[in-house]
C-alpha cells in the first residue's frame, strides 16, 4: 500500500539517462518503488500521462535566506520546480553573528534578503539559524559557511591582516559550520569584509574543512579582472586541497568567453572545479556594490556617516567613471523607502537626467536617501554569450535570484528553470531535456552533498517536479518580472504535495515539509 502513486509519466531520473515510462510509488517522505504499479494500491494517485516526472530541482546559488524564514511558500521558486535551496551565498548571510553585529548584518542585507531587525529571533550560530528555518517553509535548505560573517566576528568589518589568534578563531568557526551541516565555505570577494581577505587567509580557512571534503564556493574578485580572479580561486583549491565552485560565471565578450572556457579545461586537470550560472546574460546587484571599500570600515551602520565625507564622494565618482556603465541599460529594481518607489523600473539615465546632477552625484545621493538599500538590474548583454556555459559539462543551475514582492527584480527569480527546460531545449537545442534536468538535480545533489536527493530512485526522498515538456517556459521579463514559469504542474517535497495544477496547496503551519539539510547526511 502506497500513500501516493504517480502513474503514466515519463521518468527523467536526474542521472542524465534517457527517459523511461514508469510509475513512482511513495510512502511517507520516500520513494518506495519505481516501475509498473498499475495494480498496486494507493491512498491517492496523480496522473502524469504526457508529463515528465523529474527529481525536484536544486538551486545552488540564490538569496532566499531571509525569505525561507519569513514566507512559508515562495511560489516564484516552487512554480519553477525548485524543492531545495543552497543558501548563504556570496559569503554574506544572517549567521553566524553576534549580538553586537546583528544590527549591522540586518541593515546591510536589506536589499538582498528581506529580514528587518524586528524579525531577528536571537540566533547566533549557523546551527541556530537552520533550526529556525526547519519546518518553517515548504522548501529544503542546505547552508554554506558565509566567510564575511566569520571575518566580521573575529576581526570586525575593517581591513587589515588577521593575527594567529584570529586565524585560529576562523578555523574553529569553519569547523562549527561543517558540524552544523554546511556544504563548505562561500565567499563574495567583491563584497563587504571579505574584500580584505588575502589568498593565504582563504587557503587557511579552507584547510579547516578539507577533512570533511567541503567545497570552496566563490564569487571571485571580478573587480580585479576575470582571469586573475579565476586563477586565485584555483590556487586556493590547490593549496588547501579542496574542491572549487565558481558562482555565476559568465563572460562579457566572445573573446572573454573563450578565455574562461580555456581556463576551465586547463584547470580541471588538477583542480576539482565546477560552476553555476543562470540562463540570462544581464545581471543584478546592489548599488552599494559600486562604493569604495573604505565606506564599510566601521560596519554597515557606520557607512552613512562615511558617505557624508567629501572624500568618499570623490572616490565614488572616480570609481563609477572607471566602470564605464551604460546608465541607459540599468534600472532600479527595488528601493527601501516609499518616497522613491516610483523610481522602480526606471532607467538610471532618466533618473539622473531629472535631478540635473552629474551621474556620480545623483547615484551617490540616492544611496544616502535610501540608506544604502538600492537594488539594480543591468539589462545589457546578449544572452547568447551565456550559452557556452550552459552547455558545459561542469555547469549546474544557480538562479542568483533576488526577490521582493513590490519591485522590478531580475526575471531570473521567476524564470530560470523555465528558460533552461523550455527555450534552451526546444528552441536553441543547446542540450537534451535529460541534460537540462541533470544540471538541476543529480549533478548539484552530488556536488553539494544533498544526500538521498536529486535522483528518482527507491529509498530516495520524494522531492519531485512534474511538468509538461511541450509548454514549460519562462514568461518573466525585465519590465514585468513577476510572471511565473508555465508548465510546472505538480511539486512534492519530502512526499508532500506543495503545488497541484500549478497552484499552491494550502498546508497547516505545523505540517510544512521543508527541512534544514546537512551536507552528505540524509534527513
Amino acid at each position: 500500500m502506497f500513500d501516493l502513486i504517480i502513474h503514466g509519466g515519463q521518468i527523467i531520473d536526474g542521472t542524465g539517462s534517457s527517459r523511461a515510462l514508469a510509475d513512482v510509488g511513495i510512502r511517507g517522505d520516500r520513494i518506495a518503488a519505481v516501475g509498473r504499479l498499475e495494480s498496486a494500491e494507493a491512498a491517492a494517485r496523480i496522473d502524469a500521462t504526457g508529463r515528465i516526472v523529474a527529481p525536484g530541482f536544486i538551486d545552488v546559488h540564490n538569496h532566499t535566506d531571509g525569505w525561507l524564514l519569513k514566507v512559508p511558500h515562495l511560489t516564484s521558486k516552487t512554480r519553477q520546480g525548485f524543492t531545495s535551496e543552497v543558501i548563504m551565498s556570496d559569503g554574506i548571510s544572517y549567521a553566524p553573528l553576534s549580538p553586537l553585529n546583528a544590527p549591522d548584518w540586518m541593515y546591510y542585507l536589506r536589499s538582498l534578503n528581506a529580514l528587518r531587525m524586528d524579525e531577528y529571533e536571537g540566533w547566533h550560530s549557523i546551527a541556530e539559524y537552520m533550526d529556525c528555518i526547519n519546518g518553517r517553509n515548504v522548501q529544503n535548505a542546505l547552508p554554506q559557511v558565509p566567510y564575511a560573517n566569520l571575518r566580521a566576528l573575529v576581526h570586525g568589518f575593517g581591513p587589515g591582516a588577521m593575527d594567529d589568534f584570529q586565524l585560529r578563531s576562523i578555523r574553529k568557526e569553519v569547523e562549527l559550520g561543517m558540524e552544523a551541516g554546511c556544504t563548505g565555505i562561500s565567499t563574495g570577494l567583491d563584497y563587504i569584509v571579505q574584500c580584505y581577505s588575502t589568498t593565504a587567509e582563504l587557503v587557511d580557512a579552507c584547510r579547516a574543512m578539507a577533512p570533511q571534503d567541503g567545497i570552496y564556493v566563490t564569487h571571485i574578485r571580478y573587480k580585479s579582472g576575470m582571469l586573475e580572479a579565476l586563477e586565485e580561486a584555483a590556487e586556493i583549491g590547490r593549496r588547501a586541497g579542496v574542491k572549487v565552485h565558481i558562482s555565476h560565471l559568465k563572460g562579457q565578450s566572445p573573446a572573454q568567453v573563450d578565455e574562461i572556457l580555456e581556463f576551465l579545461d586547463r584547470t580541471r586537470k588538477d583542480v576539482d572545479i565546477t560552476f553555476d550560472v543562470y540562463p540570462y546574460q544581464p545581471g543584478s546587484t546592489m548599488l552599494s556594490f559600486l562604493l569604495p571599500y573604505q565606506v564599510w570600515e566601521n560596519g554597515p551602520l557606520g557607512a552613512l556617516a562615511r558617505l557624508r565625507e567629501p572624500f568618499m564622494r570623490e572616490l565614488f565618482a572616480s570609481g563609477l567613471r572607471s566602470y564605464r556603465l551604460n546608465l541607459d541599460q540599468i534600472h532600479v529594481a527595488w528601493v527601501c523607502g516609499r518616497e522613491n518607489v516610483p523610481l522602480q523600473g526606471r532607467k538610471l539615465s532618466d533618473i539622473v537626467a531629472e535631478t540635473g546632477k552629474t551621474p556620480e552625484d545623483a547615484l551617490y545621493d540616492l544611496l544616502i536617501e535610501e540608506r544604502l538599500a538600492v537594488l539594480l538590474v543591468f539589462d545589457e548583454g546578449d544572452d547568447r554569450l551565456v550559452e557556452p556555459f550552459l552547455q558545459h559539462d561542469l555547469y549546474m543551475m544557480g538562479t542568483d535570484g533576488i526577490y521582493f514582492p513590490d519591485s522590478v527584480v531580475h526575471p531570473r527569480q521567476y524564470g530560470s528553470s523555465g528558460r533552461l527546460l523550455g527555450s534552451c531545449v526546444r528552441d536553441s537545442r543547446l542540450f537534451s531535456l535529460e541534460d537540462a534536468v541533470h544540471r538541476m538535480t543529480g549533478r548539484p545533489a552530488e556536488r553539494f552533498g544533498l544526500a538521498g536527493r536529486g535522483v528518482i530512485a527507491e529509498n530516495h526522498f520524494a522531492d519531485i517536479a512534474i511538468f509538461n515538456p511541450e509548454i514549460v517556459q519562462d514568461h518573466a521579463t525585465f519590465a514585468e518580472p513577476h510572471q511565473d514559469t508555465e508548465g510546472i504542474e505538480t511539486v512534492l517535497v519530502n512526499g508532500t504535495v506543495i503545488l497541484r495544477d500549478s497552484q499552491e496547496v494550502e498546508l497547516a503551519a505545523d505540517s510544512l515539509p521543508g527541512r534544514s539539510l546537512k551536507y552528505r547526511q540524509e534527513g
